[in-house]
C-alpha cells in the first residue's frame, strides 16, 4: 500500500469518485490507500459536496510550507511522550477529527474534543487548547460552551479564574443521560399533537408513531447504557440529580451523543 502524501493525480479521482457517488471505501480501494485517509482528505476540504481536487492539492501545500516554518528544529523539538511518532499522532487526530464531524459535530468542537481524548493528562486548561490546537480563545471558549452543553465535557475551576476543561470515562454515559432530558420534550410534544390534529388522522397516526418509535428506542438505549456503565466503569458515582432523572424502568427516552437536535453546523 502506497504512503506518502497524496498526489494531484490521486485527488482528482478522489472528486471524480465522489461526483459518481462512491463511498469512501471504495475509492480508498481503488487508489490502494488507507480509508481514513481518503476521508481525512475529504472533511479536511470542503467535504463530499464542495471537493476540488485543485483548491485540495493547493491547500495542503499551503499547510505544509506553514508547518515547515513553525515546527521546533534540530534538539529544540519537544520529545513525544511513550516513543510516539508525531506524524502518525496527527494524521490520527485528523482522522478522529474527520469522523467527528461525520457524526455532525462542527469542525472546531470536534478538534477541542480530540484534543481532550487524546491528552494523556486527562484534561486541559483554554489556554492550552489555545497553544494545541493554534486558535483564537473565542474558538475555544465557543466550543468548549457547545460540548458542556451537549454533555460532552465537564469543567472544574482551579486557583484564580483558570477553568480545567475534562473528557472522563463517563462522559458518554452523561450524555446519553443529557439527550435523554431532550428527547423527553420531543416525544411529549409529538404526542400533544396527536389530540391537537384529531386521532385517527392521518397527520396524527404519524405524530403517534415517532412517539412511540422514540420511546422503544429510547428505553433499548437507556438500558443499554445502565448496563455498559455498571460493566465498563463499576466505580463511578452517580451524581445527585441523576436520581431524578430518566430511568428505563418509567420508559423515559434517551438518545446517544450522535443525537442532537440543532446543533450548528
Amino acid at each position: 500500500m502506497p504512503g506518502g502524501r497524496l498526489t494531484q493525480q490521486e485527488r482528482q479521482q478522489i472528486a471524480l469518485g465522489l461526483a459518481d457517488g462512491l463511498a469512501y471505501a471504495e475509492i480508498a480501494r481503488r487508489l490502494d490507500r488507507p480509508t481514513s485517509t481518503i476521508t481525512r482528505e475529504v472533511m479536511r476540504n470542503g467535504g463530499p459536496a464542495g471537493y476540488r481536487a485543485d483548491l485540495a492539492h493547493r491547500a495542503t501545500e499551503r499547510r505544509a510550507h506553514q508547518r515547515r516554518q513553525t515546527a521546533p528544529r534540530g534538539p529544540e523539538a519537544p520529545p513525544q511522550a511513550h516513543g510516539r511518532d508525531p506524524e502518525a499522532v496527527r494524521a490520527y487526530e485528523e482522522t478522529f477529527t474527520a469522523v467527528l464531524m461525520q457524526s455532525g459535530l462542527p469542525k472546531m468542537t470536534a478538534r477541542v474534543l480530540v484534543a481532550l481524548y487524546t491528552t494523556d493528562a486527562g484534561s486541559l486548561t483554554a489556554s492550552e487548547l489555545v497553544r494545541s490546537l493554534q486558535v483564537s480563545p473565542a474558538s475555544v471558549s465557543k466550543a468548549v460552551a457547545f460540548l458542556e452543553n451537549q454533555g460532552l465535557l465537564r469543567r472544574e475551576r482551579e486557583e484564580g479564574r483558570r477553568e480545567r476543561y475534562f473528557a472522563d470515562d463517563d462522559v458518554w454515559y452523561q450524555s446519553m443521560i443529557a439527550a435523554a432530558r431532550s428527547n423527553t420534550l420531543l416525544v411529549e410534544t409529538a404526542r400533544q399533537g396527536v389530540g391537537i390534529l384529531g386521532p385517527g388522522s392521518p397527520a396524527a397516526a404519524r405524530l403517534e408513531n415517532i412517539a412511540r418509535f422514540m420511546d422503544f428506542v429510547a428505553e433499548s438505549l437507556a438500558r443499554a447504557a445502565e448496563q455498559a456503565r455498571e460493566i465498563l466503569h463499576p466505580k463511578a458515582e452517580t451524581a445527585p440529580d441523576e436520581a431524578s432523572g430518566p430511568s428505563p424502568e418509567r420508559g423515559q427516552p434517551a438518545a446517544g451523543p450522535g443525537a442532537r437536535a440543532g446543533e450548528p453546523k
